[in-house]
């Protein structure tokens, strides 16, 4: 699993609500929230999980309105259009449409050949861009599926967003540069951030905000020009939201933590006017409603919170409390350490449930692609595998992409041969069948 799920389950508190039936938390996800986005009128919000549903809620009561499953693998990335319909995408590296009370997507956009990562709408509403772990961008039309590809960068993307006025398309991603790169031809600017951009939203003014792995908000301007950075965490930023008056900037990042930073002129870069103190969980997506006093954040705990922006303060009580750890009864096991990495996608015992990832439950000796009541992608259904501790240890030996083709897996590897030998002993023996 990547490094940012790895500390999503060694940061184990989650926050449990003790408000009333009217619940400024939105429960109904089976995994971290990946994405949020909020419509216009501010009543409406929609979140996509891990655990591969979006779901449509009425803010104001904490309830669910509708859930839409389409998507084979996580949803990890949601947009709401002017028209007051709705995007996801996620893993499968496919684009849905969504009508609100329909079952089914309005429209799907195909085309990438990797996750698709986030999601960006075209100030006229007309257009979706999606950046993906295949290394471009596809700027298409909501109205056909048509589709523009933006290329350049040397790996995986991982945000995106259009210039205010339309015609040049910001993208970032793990080869640690922006590319401000304008629509219908044109060279392409590149800025060298330094660090891995997580991701990014342009401010009506041009400028362009990009969450780094390095705890900071990198500044550039319209013209490819470094304007600063704010220290915003100590550990990486994985979520940015612009407030609608492009006052404020939310930065969240895995220590669970929220800084909202004030983009006043006179600053350097900005400041961070104050911090919205989570659980210790990461925070995997935010969104501020109208106005920008209300920002909406979304994470580890599965949940979606209220917050109010200008005090910074929980709306609604919350109180907190410890779950349990799902390999406490290993601890001191070194295969169950590396295998940490890997448990928010995977349980292992025989009651336990598909994720983001199957369930590994009988694992050893089970045909690739075969688990009962997962959705596979096709790619991975026809691979002839079995696994076997040297399957398993091959996989992690040279990376899912080459092993197993067309997976939903995020890329990795265990370079360690003894953290990889003691990974594989570790699944043989726990999920072996009586």
């Amino acid at each position: 699993m990547p490094r940012l799920v790895r500390l999503l389950w060694l940061i184990v508190l989650s926050w449990v609500a003790a408000g009333p039936a009217a619940a400024q938390e939105m429960r109904g996800h089976g995994g971290p929230v990946r994405a949020l986005a909020v419509t216009a009128d501010g009543r409406t919000a929609i979140s996509g999980s891990f655990d591969s549903s979006a779901i449509l809620w009425s803010i104001e009561t904490g309830a669910a309105i509708q859930v839409l499953r389409f998507h084979d693998g996580a949803v990890n990335a949601v947009a709401a259009l002017p028209d007051g319909r709705f995007v996801t995408a996620g893993e499968d590296g496919r684009i849905a449409l969504w009508q609100a009370g329909r079952p089914e997507p309005v429209r799907v956009i195909e085309g990438h050949a990797g996750p698709i990562a986030a999601l960006a709408v075209s100030p006229d509403g007309l257009r979706i861009a999606s950046a993906s772990w295949d290394g471009t961008a596809r700027v298409a039309s909501i109205a056909t599926g048509e589709a523009e590809v933006v290329a350049g960068h040397k790996g995986p993307l991982n945000a995106v967003a259009f210039m205010p006025d339309g015609r040049s398309l910001v993208t970032g991603g793990h080869d640690q540069t922006l590319r401000i790169t304008p629509l219908g031809g044109g060279g392409a600017r590149s800025v060298d951030i330094g660090v891995s951009v997580n991701a990014l939203v342009v401010a009506a003014d041009g400028e362009i905000a990009a969450a780094g792995a390095d705890g900071r908000v990198h500044r550039v301007s319209s013209g490819g020009v470094t304007q600063g950075e704010i220290v915003a965490s100590e550990t990486p930023l994985v979520a940015l939201a612009l407030s609608p008056d492009g006052r404020r900037l939310a930065a969240a990042g895995i220590r669970g933590s929220v800084a909202l930073i004030e983009r006043q002129a006179g600053y350097p870069g900005g400041r961070v006017e104050r911090l919205l103190v989570g659980p210790g969980l990461p925070v995997w997506s935010v969104a501020f409603r109208p106005g920008g006093q209300e920002l909406l954040t979304g994470g580890g705990d599965r949940l979606v919170r209220r917050w109010d922006a200008a005090s910074g303060e929980h709306i609604g009580p919350v109180a907190m409390s410890r779950p349990e750890d799902p390999l406490a009864r290993y601890n001191g096991d070194r295969g169950a350490e590396v295998f940490r990495a890997c448990v928010a996608c995977h349980t292992l015992d025989a009651d336990g449930a598909n994720r983001a990832g199957p369930s590994l439950h009988g694992v050893i000796g089970r045909r690739i692609g075969s688990a009962p009541g997962y959705s596979y992608s096709p790619a991975f259904r026809t691979l002839d595998i079995v696994w076997s501790k040297d399957t398993i240890a091959r996989l992690f030996e040279i990376g899912p992409t080459a092993y197993t083709p067309g997976t939903k897996m995020p890329e990795q590897t265990i370079a360690d041969p003894d953290d990889r030998a003691a990974l594989v002993d570790f699944i043989a023996r726990v999920t072996a069948r009586p």
